[in-house]
């Protein structure tokens, strides 16, 4: 099994292409689900954001309002990075898990839904492939005021906070144009669903498992027709 990173920009229609891919039964381990599971009321993580950013950015159900968070950390740099080293060891522990479990469950690969894939790149290095959802910058623009009710200097800012589209492209392996229609993106990602599916990468690896694995198993059975008679 090997491991793809998938990641895009603000606007650029990641969820679009993740939709496609589980719609193909790929698995696929979200970063942003995972993030807000561990934050949950209760989880260590919480415990840490409160003490170092106050009550104030809770709701009244205990949960930590994202939004108020995110206008925290979207201005000031030093509690982003603050937020990071809280939020990131817990996300990747859990990623972890899940990675582990689509191995035992056999599937040939496995995506990783990773936001900041390229800003962060330590992450990359454990990536075999990288796919980046991408659009024009007037496209990401346009998407993000119909979206989020942004003025044009308030979405160019929000785009600016993070690498540019054209920037994370030069590092990814695969790029999936989004600026166009849903079909046009879907018949992209049938291909590449194809090209990974039909990858040798890691072919001797699963191989040797495979044969350790046949070999475990006709020993117990032997080990099993030996003591029942």
């Amino acid at each position: 099994m090997f491991l793809v990173g998938l990641s895009g920009g603000i606007a650029s229609g990641k969820s679009t292409v993740v939709a496609v891919l589980r719609e193909l039964g790929c698995a696929v381990i979200d970063a942003d689900v995972i993030a807000r599971q561990v934050v949950q009321p209760h989880s260590k993580a919480h415990q840490q954001i409160l003490q170092h950013f106050g009550t104030e950015i809770l709701l009244e159900n205990g949960e930590i309002n994202r939004e108020a968070l995110g206008n925290i950390i979207f201005s000031q740099p030093e509690k982003r990075r603050l937020l990071n080293s809280i939020t990131h060891p817990e996300i990747l522990k859990e990623m972890l898990k899940q990675v582990l479990k689509y191995f035992v469950l056999g599937y040939r690969y496995v995506i990783l839904d990773i936001p900041l894939l390229f800003e962060t790149r330590g992450l990359t290095r454990f990536m075999k492939y990288t796919v980046l959802v991408y659009c024009d910058p007037l496209t990401q623009r346009e998407r993000l005021m119909k979206r989020s009710g942004l003025a044009v200097a308030e979405a160019e800012a929000r785009i600016s906070s993070q690498l540019p589209l054209d920037e994370k492209r030069k590092w990814a392996t695969h790029v999936i144009d989004n600026s166009g229609d849903r079909e046009s993106t879907r018949r992209q990602v049938l291909r590449l669903h194809a090209r990974l599916e039909d990858s040798l990468d890691f072919l001797w690896a699963r191989l040797a498992v495979g044969t350790a694995l046949t070999g475990f198993g006709g020993l117990v059975f032997l080990l099993i027709r030996h003591f029942i008679s």
